[in-house]
């Protein structure tokens, strides 16, 4: 009988270790979601440079010195193109013109894939 209830008592104690070791893994996991999240929230606020490019054009300089008001500098783009979007000088999307509350924007038609975002870091 004793030796039964010395079993039953290793075996408590077994089940209250393997229980606080889940528990210090949950924290644990927990914790590093958590250091995971402030590493993120560290970077939300540095600013990008988004640009539109609308299309494109080689002049002369002799061209650009004629250059005045209501000179009109055709561009390489056909009218129907999407127009393409960068961030910080990376090609990230393409898209239309909209006018929003008397504002331009552009709606994203074309999101570049993140494997090809990752083979522009490169170049």
């Amino acid at each position: 009988m004793e030796s039964e209830k010395m079993e039953e008592t290793r075996e408590r104690e077994l089940k209250s270790l393997k229980e606080e070791k889940q528990n210090s893994m949950k924290e644990g996991e927990a914790f590093a979601r958590g250091k995971e999240i402030s590493n993120l929230d560290f970077i939300l606020d540095i600013p990008l440079e988004v640009t539109v490019e609308l299309g494109r054009a080689k002049i002369l300089i002799s061209d650009l010195l004629q250059l005045g008001q209501g000179s009109v500098i055709e561009l390489t783009k056909i009218a129907s193109e999407p127009l393409e979007i960068y961030v910080n000088q990376k090609l990230i999307a393409r898209g239309e013109v909209v006018v929003v509350n008397e504002k331009i924007g552009i709606r994203m038609t074309d999101i570049i894939s993140p494997a090809e975002r990752v083979k522009q870091l490169g170049s």
